[in-house]
């Protein structure tokens, strides 16, 4: 049983009618390039949406509509896949058959939905001030967290520095240089935009059907978008060169070593489950070989682990080390990253691999929010790769499959965060 797939409104509409769980699961997302002059606004967009709507203008009306409805969920995150930026909107919303209620429960959430998106509060025919002026605040305490946790700024920096000439550097919650030139009007002005331009993706999981749903959306959005568009491929075929050291100094105690690979490798690839698999050896999990080598067996690291971005085809690798220890921990980083490339693999660590990643898979299906995630996979590459395909294709990964992987791997930035005070 898939998701049924149409459209309704200028927006795509996918549902998974099921039994299986007592809540309708809404997920609505919106996409949009990565772009130094919208990332900031576009970010915002979603907190000062969440204040109040035409009907509930104010933010305690608007948290109490959702306890009318048997405490709904409502929540947005913002992040970037690949080279573009997503605004992605939750609710879920107890299933009718369980409750006594008067209206239809999906119904209403959608009324709620459709109006927050598109009904915001105004005043004078643009946002709310004193909303955009707090949900400013906020954005930059958010952004301001960030330099403050310096795991997460090593981190966001590494990739700043690689890829300092492509839209993946911009951080998904945008800028905080832009924050104060961001007026209501001119927040309004690029929300109008961003209604009808953005690739809008609705899924619902629950008790219902796509026409019940496209129904919905036609009654409740009220967007005028001309026509539904499409995620366009963002993947850039990177030079080969010399990698790249970066050191930056600050106030801190503990190193923070990060390293940036380039893969051509990406989600509509073949090869997509070997590269999985690669980082699932080289650190995604406690027994992988940057964890075990590194950080058990040679003590130079607190943490250290690794992360695959498959829609931009990066893998990141993050470790904590006293700072008098950048030469040794960088050579035996290294070292893990020969010994990948050269199938130095043990039958222990594809099997253990294997299981981990299984896991994962499996675990989705007992998530209505897991299975959408997976699907809008689908959606933003353009690449349909069912879970049950994705595990038969993990299940035959050989050792010479996840060393042809590694081939495409390459070493593109080194990044070292390290005190100001040891010279």
């Amino acid at each position: 049983m898939g998701f049924e797939h149409g459209q309704a409104g200028g927006i795509r509409i996918h549902v998974l009618p099921t039994r299986r769980f007592k809540t309708f699961a809404i997920s609505l997302y919106a996409g949009s390039p990565l772009a130094e002059d919208t990332v900031t606004s576009t970010a915002l967009t979603p907190f000062v949406l969440r204040r109040g709507t035409a009907s509930y203008p104010e933010t305690r009306a608007f948290r109490e509509r959702l306890e009318q409805l048997y405490g709904a969920g409502f929540g947005f995150d913002v992040y970037k896949r690949g080279d573009h930026q997503i605004v992605h909107f939750r609710m879920d919303t107890i299933n009718d058959s369980f409750v006594q209620s008067e209206e239809s429960l999906l119904d209403s959430s959608f009324a709620f939905l459709g109006e927050a998106l598109s009904s915001p509060v105004l005043e004078n025919g643009a946002f709310r001030s004193s909303y955009v002026k707090t949900e400013r605040d906020t954005v930059r305490k958010k952004l301001e967290a960030i330099v403050n946790d310096k795991i997460r700024y090593a981190a966001e920096r590494c990739i700043e520095v690689m890829c300092s000439h492509e839209p993946y550097r911009l951080h998904p919650l945008g800028q905080r240089s832009d924050l104060d030139s961001i007026t209501p009007e001119s927040l309004y002005q690029s929300y109008r935009t961003w209604l009808n331009e953005a690739v809008f993706d609705l899924y619902v999981v629950g008790d219902t059907t796509l026409e019940e749903v496209q129904n919905l959306v036609q009654q409740h959005f009220k967007m005028d978008r001309a026509q539904v568009s499409d995620y366009t491929s963002s993947v850039v075929a990177s030079a080969a060169r010399e990698p790249q050291t970066v050191i930056e100094k600050l106030d801190i105690n503990q190193g923070k070593l990060n390293l940036g690979l380039r893969s051509q490798i990406t989600y509509r690839d073949d090869n997509y489950a070997a590269a999985l698999m690669y980082n699932g050896i080289l650190g995604g999990y406690p027994h992988s070989k940057l964890f075990i080598n590194v950080r058990e067996k040679a003590s130079l690291a607190y943490y250290a682990s690794s992360r695959y971005d498959g829609h931009k085809g990066i893998a990141t690798i993050q470790s904590g080390i006293e700072i008098p220890n950048y030469d040794k921990a960088v050579d035996i980083i290294k070292k893990q990253l020969e010994d990948m490339a050269n199938g130095v693999i043990t039958d222990m660590e594809m099997s253990q691999t294997k299981a981990m990643i299984r896991n994962v898979v499996k675990e989705m299906q007992d998530s209505a929010f897991e299975l959408i995630a997976y699907d809008f996979n689908r959606v933003i590459s353009g690449k349909e790769r069912p879970a049950e395909e994705l595990l038969q294709q993990i299940e035959g990964i050989s050792t010479e499959d996840v060393q042809h992987a590694a081939a495409s791997f390459s070493l593109d930035t080194i990044y070292f965060l390290k005190g100001q005070k040891e010279e």
